[in-house]
């Protein structure tokens, strides 16, 4: 039986209904034994400052990995005010689903899609597997379920939208305000549910995500997606030069095939590569064309890895790299009036303290002891490594110790980084190098070379910001608000279950028009076939009779439970029925 208009209209009604009681179930307030939270009361429970101006962008930056000791130790490494200085306004809480200690991907979930998920999953509900014990049990519904970002929601008001990383664009951070999967590690499909998204702006490193493994990529579903950004009519950048070049537009702008350089290196060994504020600055320029105004995220990926490898310089140099993308983005903020700036890290790395177990005289400790020895490296550690290479002799690790870091490092020092990198720990080179000199040569003491569980700072600039101490869950609830959407409709709008609409293929040999199936013959890019339309898996796109359209969200298949989830508007083109009518019922 075909599906009429009015009776898909119903369908959509009702479904939006119950998404809107589902999706709401799994949000965890901080200090709550709950997972019930509606995003806007919860915001309005919070003190707010600034101004009453209406805001028409927002700006977020993230430090990824950071604590305070990382900006204390930069303002004293720099000698002067930082650009943050001014803008402290309270902390966040920074737990997951499953974990005191969150990772990147179900932090960035929390403050993108505004919920609390589990490690490893970029912007999809949590597994009921494992759930710490203050928080309730997440519905059945929610497991796996793809979760609408501030990012698609400010899309479909219109906004444009923009995404800054120096790592590959398709690691977590970025990843969980434009994708939707179960693991952080599947970055071609991460890639591919990006390029499908229509972000205006996206600037960062994994060119090699972009391209088919035969023409020296690492995408094995033979999709050439650099080329589908052309057809889009993208600019493609790889270098510096050719993205200050830009003046308007749609611009992709990958300058590596995986991560950029960290900030210290990238003079010597990557001077094509642009830097973060830079790039910031050029986004800007870019999106605030679009008079609806924009949504960007700007994420210093490698203060988080600088922290994991214990290395003070990298952290500081790399921290100071994402201040100078906060003075870009706050310089813009004053001019325009109606732009909020809001700077987080997702979490805290390393627990890097000012004062270590050999600084014991510590009433004695100067800014020179602080300083004095990160000033003499003038790379990573990962660069020192590098220039090591295979020659771990004694003498050579001497020499480009000195050399790149002006450490006249010791027999005992040599030994203890061998051993912490062939015969102990196994580390990895820069590790074993950071943690030893960290260690003998500093007063700059860690406590992980992983994350920890500690709240981190909250930064803002420009109108009616947040104050105090708020979860990371609320941050999205309250850019969605302050953007004028609500991240429930944009659920029940962009991710519609299909089994919910349309029945299951009865094995006839033919799929009737309200009958669908999941075709996985090519597992690398399986398609969704509704009667007789097709919809690719991970695109935007529905076929019909020949004719491709463009849907105002991706298809997200969750093999975990099966289930395919489609935007609204794809209803309205496989019944034939206007989807404008659609949308405005989705909506109401």
């Amino acid at each position: 039986m075909e599906i009429k208009e009015t009776d898909t209209l119903w369908i959509i009604s009702i479904i939006g209904l119950l998404l809107l009681g589902n999706v709401t179930s799994a949000v965890a307030a901080d200090g709550n034994s709950s997972n019930n939270t509606d995003f806007t009361d919860s915001v309005d429970c919070k003190s707010r400052a600034g101004s009453e101006a209406e805001i028409k962008n927002v700006i977020v930056l993230i430090p990824d990995g950071c604590s305070q000791s990382v900006e204390t130790l930069a303002r004293w490494y720099s000698g002067k005010p930082l650009e943050l200085d001014n803008m402290v306004t309270g902390t966040v809480s920074t737990y997951s689903t499953d974990s005191i200690i969150t990772d990147s991907s179900s932090a960035a979930t929390a403050f993108a899609a505004g919920y609390k998920t589990t490690n490893g999953f970029v912007s999809v509900g949590p597994s009921n597997s494992s759930v710490l014990s203050t928080l309730e049990i997440p519905p059945e519904e929610l497991q796996y379920r793809p979760l609408a970002t501030v990012l698609e929601g400010s899309k479909l008001e219109g906004k444009a939208t923009g995404l800054i990383a120096t790592s590959r664009v398709t690691h977590a951070t970025p990843a969980a305000f434009a994708a939707h999967v179960d693991n952080r590690d599947n970055e071609t499909e991460i890639m591919k549910q990006m390029v499908y998204e229509n972000i205006d702006v996206v600037f960062g490193g994994g060119s090699s995500y972009l391209t088919p493994v035969a023409e020296g990529g690492k995408r094995t579903d033979e999709e050439n997606l650099t080329k589908v950004l052309l057809d889009r009519g993208y600019q493609y950048v790889d270098s510096r030069d050719k993205m200050m070049n830009l003046s308007t537009g749609r611009a992709w702008g990958l300058f590596a095939s995986s991560h950029m350089m960290p900030d210290i290196d990238r003079s010597l060994l990557a001077p094509e590569q642009p830097s973060l504020s830079e790039m910031t600055g050029k986004s800007i320029e870019l999106l605030s064309q679009d008079k609806n105004g924009f949504f960007l995220m700007v994420e210093g990926s490698q203060v988080d890895w600088a922290d994991h490898a214990n290395d003070p310089n990298y952290a500081v140099t790399d921290f100071l790299a994402f201040d100078e993308a906060v003075k870009v983005a706050v310089d813009f903020a004053k001019k325009d009036g109606h732009t909020l700036v809001l700077v987080f890290p997702d979490h805290n790395t390393g627990g890097m303290t000012i004062g270590s177990n050999s600084d014991s005289n510590y009433t004695s400790t100067t800014v020179e002891d602080v300083i004095a020895p990160l000033k003499g490296m003038k790379l990573s550690s990962a660069g020192v490594a590098a220039k090591m290479g295979t020659d771990l002799s004694s003498e050579n690790i001497k020499k480009q110790l000195k050399t790149w870091w002006d450490i006249d490092a010791t027999d005992d020092d040599v030994a203890e980084i061998l051993e912490l990198h062939t015969n102990g720990e196994n580390l990895s080179l820069d590790y074993a190098i950071s943690e030893v000199i960290s260690r003998n040569h500093t007063v700059i003491g860690w406590t992980t070379h992983g994350h920890s569980g500690d709240d981190v700072p909250l930064w803002a600039y420009g109108p009616d910001y947040p104050t105090g101490h708020i979860d990371n869950t609320e941050i999205a609830g309250y850019i969605a608000k302050e953007l004028g959407f609500d991240l429930n409709k944009t659920n029940s709008h962009l991710f519609i279950e299909v089994g919910e609409v349309f029945s299951t293929d009865n094995g006839d040999g033919q799929l009737d028009k309200n009958e669908y199936l999941l075709n996985v013959t090519d597992s690398s890019n399986p398609v969704l076939e509704i009667g007789d339309a097709e919809l690719p898996v991970s695109t935007n796109i529905l076929i019909k009779n020949g004719v491709a359209h463009e849907l105002e969200g991706i298809v997200v298949y969750a093999p975990a439970t099966g289930k395919v989830y489609i935007p609204v508007g794809a209803l309205s083109l496989v019944n034939g029925t206007k989807i404008n009518g659609i949308q405005r019922a989705a909506a109401a």
